[in-house]
């Protein structure tokens, strides 16, 4: 069986596996990166880069060019509670520049990412290469065994990471296992046009049956409905005009154009799950991104969540990896860091989902507001939109790249080329 040598081998051409990449790559180190699928177009995956991961880029000296791809820039995000216009969101209140949301697809992130990535010499993506098994010696990881283009194969490093997602295949050969915590709902996606009249951006349309969520996409909105957990078939039985009424009901916006669902296949179902290891880490594995701990789509920071993770990860492998050699005691470092902001933020989701698939649990305000409470909201929504910029827009331990690893080559030396044997 051929066998490929590398620093580092990484499972997964997501985001956190994809921007440890670039990261090691750049710091002049040799890393493999395998991704199982031909490209990275898949819809309804997360869209939004937050201001915490737009500030990393302004740190590895990428945030024009990334701003130069087509997206959308938002600053502030509406909620529409029983027919009341909210303002909770408002990353102005960051401070400039860093003071916005990015939508953009995030197959031409991650596309950007590698395009990046692929000036370094010591960093090889391998698409169409998926990892079904780890290679164990000495009770330690050495490594994976992949399937690809050219058939079987080994590729052979002192540490791999686990960043191929919340059903990761490394991780459940490597013997770890979540830690799972029920989640009531579901959601559905799907794409419906905007309509003539467009609102300011709406973040989610709230009444005390059903939420909808609504994703400015440029000429489209990427919607979400949200369900009972296991509740698709029952909707489905009811049928598509009811369906379309519903979402005409609880975003009134939506109805002159909710009659593009002509499908049930135009609907995805995401079974919504949050996870997460207790342990993130083997003598030479770690796991990362959602393949340590599952997000739930709640305001959606899971992409900004697992950068965090790659951040983290750089900044303690990268010495470690020049030397050939990783202690338990790094990768242990990282989870300790990550654990933290990672486990508060499932909590608020945990919350949230809570309140929202507890029957009448989306009746928050009384329709219609009274004045009195619209004057008591008004007054302290900004603290809101500083809470909410804060929490959403950075997280709870928003990671910064050490500064040796801040330029293309980062003064280490350049590890050994991946190479065959």
């Amino acid at each position: 069986m051929e066998a490929l040598d590398t620093s580092c081998v990484i499972v997964g051409g997501g985001p956190a596996g994809m921007m440890l990449g670039l990261i090691l790559a750049r710091a002049g180190l040799d890393v493999v990166v395998l991704e199982k699928h031909a490209d990275f177009f898949r819809d309804f995956r997360g869209d939004t880069i937050h201001p915490s991961t737009v500030t990393l880029l302004g740190e590895l000296g990428l945030r024009e060019r990334f701003l130069a791809l087509p997206h959308t820039s938002i600053r502030t995000l509406d909620v529409v509670v029983n027919g009341s216009r909210l303002h909770p969101i408002d990353f102005g209140r960051l401070g400039a520049p860093d003071d916005f949301l990015v939508l953009a697809p995030q197959w031409d992130f991650l596309s950007f990412l590698g395009s990046e990535a692929a000036v370094n010499p010591g960093f090889h993506l391998l698409m169409e290469t998926e990892a079904s098994d780890v290679i164990v010696e000495d009770h330690a990881i050495r490594g994976v065994v992949v399937r690809g283009p050219d058939g079987v194969r080994e590729v052979r490093a002192p540490l791999t990471v686990a960043a191929d997602g919340r059903d990761s295949r490394i991780r459940t050969a490597a013997g770890l296992l979540p830690r799972r915590f029920g989640v009531g709902i579901d959601v559905l996606w799907f794409h419906l046009p905007k309509p003539a009249v467009a609102p300011p951006s709406t973040l989610a349309y709230v009444d005390e049956g059903a939420m909808v969520v609504t994703i400015d996409r440029g000429d489209y909105y990427q919607t979400g409905l949200i369900i009972p957990k296991g509740g698709f078939d029952a909707l489905k039985a009811s049928g598509l005009e009811a369906f379309r009424q519903l979402l005409a009901t609880t975003a009134p916006v939506l109805a002159p154009v909710a009659g593009s669902i002509t499908d049930w296949e135009a609907v995805k179902l995401l079974s919504v799950q949050i996870n997460r290891l207790e342990r993130w880490y083997r003598s030479g594995l770690l796991a990362i991104g959602d393949a340590a701990h599952a997000m739930s789509p709640a305001f959606g920071v899971g992409v900004n969540y697992a950068v965090q993770d790659a951040v983290a990860a750089a900044n303690a492998l990268a010495a470690p990896l020049r030397a050939g050699a990783v202690d338990l005691r790094v990768l242990d470092a990282v989870q300790r860091r990550r654990l933290p902001p990672v486990a508060r933020m499932q909590s608020l989701q945990i919350a949230a989902h809570a309140r929202i698939a507890r029957p009448g649990g989306t009746t928050l305000l009384p329709d219609p507001l009274p004045a009195p409470a619209r004057w008591g909201l008004d007054a302290a929504m900004p603290l809101v939109q500083r809470l909410t910029a804060r929490v959403i827009g950075r997280g709870f331990l928003p990671e910064s790249l050490a500064p040796e690893l801040r330029e293309p080559g980062s003064g280490l030396r350049r590890g050994a080329s991946a190479r065959s044997r």
